[in-house]
């Protein structure tokens, strides 16, 4: 039973990196004034997102060993590099890949 949160949880963090791109790309959009910054669709959705993930999360923890959990939580990392590749046309960079391959082998790590 508990796969099947950890597959939610993982889904998660997919939604999760996804609201952060949808964050980088309003911060990336000139606004007419300051408060459109902060009201504007991209941020009211990627913060009914983070909502959606925390309930999501919360509820997934009920089953699912929080060693787990925190592994799950940490592909966000991955997730938002390849999207902020392929949406965001930003270039992965050898510090971007070596940070996010000592993010890999620390999970590798922790779960052995």
């Amino acid at each position: 039973m508990s796969r099947i949160f950890m597959l939610l949880m993982f889904v998660g963090t997919f939604f999760s990196a996804s609201s952060q791109i949808l964050l980088k790309q309003s911060a990336n959009i000139e606004h007419k004034s300051g408060i459109y910054e902060y009201l504007n669709w991209r941020v009211i959705t990627a913060y009914f997102i983070f909502f959606g993930v925390l309930l999501l999360n919360t509820y997934a923890y009920t089953q699912v060993p929080y060693k787990y959990g925190s592994i799950i939580d940490t592909f966000t990392y991955v997730f938002v590099l390849l999207l902020s590749r392929f949406l965001l046309g930003e270039k992965i960079t050898k510090g971007k890949l070596a940070g996010n391959l000592i993010i890999i082998a620390g999970i590798l790590i922790y779960s052995l």
